[in-house]
């Protein structure tokens, strides 16, 4: 295996003919991987194992094709798709004969799913997603501009794009990209509130409802609550009573985390084992599990209190990145209904990928906490229990 390198560019992975001669036959990837050759990686995937290893059949991965079904074991490893954190998590595929590229779980792969028609077209379709996340080329226009009628624009663009190089077929994985990550552009950054985004007039109103977004008098706040953005949001635009994974509390006044346990749940829970600055957070609500989500009255922090295991988490960086998390949520059980449920009958890991990773370019919590857990990742992530 060969490197080259410009002015311009990091090393460009290529390969010689005689490295492709024992698996590649399919004659645009061949001048591909001899000429320009691969990126070492982008945000959404890597090469870097075609640098480290060279070709290398996913029989030969995986310890012998006797584990794996006919259609895999000659399948070629040349990189992997990118979780949030920069680790991998499928294998990218390259059928040596076709040029198709598909992917696999990198652990105990039993099976493959579509991920482009050829090579080319996968770092076409890199290349544009990652436009519409820097909003340069192709979506520099959309640089200043925020709301539901951009994002849906952005939208048809990226997904245009994408039928342009699978007739009209696009694999699930780009589907959700183009379905999911340009609604990153919904929310503009915070100015009218002091907080990290201001969310669209009747946003939350027209997604939940009429009726079913609560907004709080200052009669409703503790003493502890004095983060005046937070007060204002929760007056001005509040938040969703019953969203997923979430039930806001509106039986009483919103309660410091002190109070809730002593007055709502006597006996049930030690207040012993309460954070020590439990008086200055202030509980909005239930979210499953066994976990009550408060904010910091100080600070505005919105944190997660995990009953089993007495410990606090990082959750949201403010009340309107949580609100537009439980926007997000809502909003993309619509779109998958609308679409038959496609994307999580047929990648529901993808998708988790793709939420988590346009959460975390609105809110980076995900990515900057000291925890190893945060809650919205690992439930996005939990196939099982259906949350997407």
């Amino acid at each position: 295996m060969t490197t080259t390198t410009t002015d311009t560019r990091a090393a460009a992975i290529t390969l010689t003919e005689a490295e492709l001669d024992l698996y590649v036959t399919h004659a645009p990837t061949r001048g591909l991987l001899t000429g320009p050759g691969l990126p070492d990686d982008s945000g959404l995937l890597t090469f870097a194992p075609l640098r480290t290893a060279g070709l290398r059949t996913l029989a030969d991965v995986t310890d012998g094709p006797a584990r794996l079904a006919g259609e895999l074991r000659d399948r070629l490893v040349i990189g992997e798709l990118l979780g949030p954190s920069g680790a991998g998590t499928e294998s990218i595929l390259l059928d040596g004969g076709t040029g198709e590229i598909t992917t696999a779980r990198r652990f105990a792969p039993t099976g493959c799913r579509p991920l482009a028609p050829s090579l080319e077209t996968l770092l076409r379709f890199a290349a544009v997603t990652e436009e519409l996340a820097g909003l340069r080329g192709r979506f520099a226009s959309f640089a200043g501009r925020h709301g539901t009628k951009a994002a849906t624009e952005a939208s048809r663009r990226l997904l245009t794009l994408f039928e342009e190089g699978t007739d009209g077929e696009v694999p699930p994985y780009w589907k959700a990209a183009a379905l999911i990550r340009p609604l990153a552009l919904v929310a503009g950054p915070g100015t009218a509130l002091g907080l990290t985004l201001d969310l669209p007039g009747r946003l939350l109103d027209e997604e939940f409802g009429p009726g079913r977004v609560a907004r709080f008098e200052e009669v409703d706040f503790p003493a502890a609550l004095t983060h005046e953005p937070t007060r204002r949001f929760l007056c001005e635009t509040g938040l969703p009573e019953d969203a997923i994974l979430f039930r806001l509390d509106t039986d009483v006044p919103l309660q410091t985390l002190t109070e809730y346990f002593r007055d709502e749940r006597l006996g049930e829970y030690p207040l012993e084992d309460l954070p020590a600055h439990a008086d200055r957070l202030i509980r909005l609500g239930h979210l499953a599990e066994e976990n009550s989500l408060v904010v910091d009255g100080t600070t505005g922090a919105v944190l997660n209190f995990s009953e089993p295991e007495a410990a606090l988490y990082l959750l949201n960086t403010d009340v309107s990145t949580l609100a537009y998390t439980l926007w997000l949520l809502h909003h993309e059980r619509t779109i998958d209904a609308h679409l038959g449920h496609e994307l999580t009958t047929d990648a529901y890991d993808q998708l988790a990928t793709t939420m988590i990773q346009t959460l975390t370019s609105i809110d980076p919590t995900p990515t900057t906490s000291d925890a190893d857990w945060h809650y919205w990742t690992e439930l996005f992530q939990d196939e099982a229990g259906g949350v997407l």
